[in-house]
């Protein structure tokens, strides 16, 4: 995707892509030690499970956890748990949505939707598992010192899981199939849907932060999650079905409203424009600091995956 936002500048390319791979490593290890077995009874919902969480995507949302834990030094144990929490809800998410009754995609992560590769049940049972693995990671025992803080993380999780954040959105996304939206709707659905997770991700590796810090990366999580839909959005138009790893053009097909349908495709891009832009200065008495929330920022709303 190309911005027109001349300000808008690429994250220090070998710099920010080791560190990001490094983190991505280390996601992947976590959730592999966390997910039961694939030898272990039931054999099927547990290989469908690791089938599902590991060996793809781009990490964004572990990504943001980790940076925001950078930043607000929160205790690495504490940081691996909230990671893998979002990562899992994000999978069992994808896995939900790509069911018949939903969005009906047979791609996902360039392989086989897991209703695909096992079946429907399987999907539904994959999915119920692995939002409940989620927070049986963050209510481990001795997990934060400070009790409070640990239901902290279990409280924002919920929310940003539930009717009032990703599962509401999801319920008026299906509810706007062919209907207009108007731009405020639209991002009203969208913090919902993509945003909440996105906004928890954040807010959950900054747990240990100041109420200063606490308030420039809420602001930094509302303007990126809402970039990353609106880019998600050009994307579905733009990128092709291999680039993407999952049906382009999806989105038009079945009528759904967008940033593009909505906006026009220079507007949407003109838009994403301006919400990095925000995101960027919520963070500007941080310095390096906030280096990695800064650079994610970019990655997210130049992405072409």
């Amino acid at each position: 995707m190309n911005t027109q936002a001349s300000s808008m500048q690429k994250p220090n390319a070998g710099a920010f892509q080791d560190w990001a791979q490094q983190q991505q490593a280390r996601i992947e290890a976590v959730l592999a030690r966390t997910l039961p077995a694939a030898d272990v009874a039931p054999q099927t919902l547990h290989s469908a499970m690791r089938y599902s969480a590991l060996g793809g995507g781009k990490r964004v949302r572990a990504l943001l956890c980790y940076a925001a834990a950078e930043l607000c030094n929160t205790e690495l144990k504490i940081a691996d748990a909230a990671a893998s929490a979002v990562e899992l809800i994000h999978a069992y998410s994808l896995v939900h949505d790509d069911m018949p009754c939903m969005a009906d995609d047979d791609l996902r992560r360039g392989k086989p939707s897991c209703h695909k590769q096992y079946d429907d049940a399987t999907a539904l049972l994959v999915g119920d598992a692995l939002q409940s693995l989620a927070f049986e990671v963050l209510a481990a025992p001795q997990l934060c010192a400070n009790a409070h803080q640990q239901v902290q993380l279990l409280h924002m999780l919920a929310i940003a899981s539930g009717s009032t954040g990703m599962a509401g959105g999801q319920a008026i996304d299906l509810g706007a199939v062919g209907k207009p939206l108007t731009q405020t709707q639209l991002e009203s659905m969208h913090q919902l849907k993509t945003g909440a997770l996105i906004q928890a991700s954040v807010l959950l590796g900054a747990i240990n932060g100041s109420t200063t810090q606490i308030k420039a990366v809420s602001e930094y999580a509302r303007n990126i999650g809402l970039a990353f839909q609106v880019v998600d959005d050009i994307l579905d138009v733009e990128a092709d079905t291999s680039t993407l790893g999952k049906t382009a053009g999806k989105d038009a097909k079945s009528q759904k409203p967008t940033y593009v349908t909505l906006l026009g495709l220079v507007e949407a891009k003109a838009y994403a424009a301006q919400l990095y832009e925000n995101a960027i200065l919520s963070l500007v008495t941080y310095g390096e600091e906030a280096r990695r929330l800064r650079e994610l920022a970019s990655f997210i709303t130049q992405r072409q995956f």
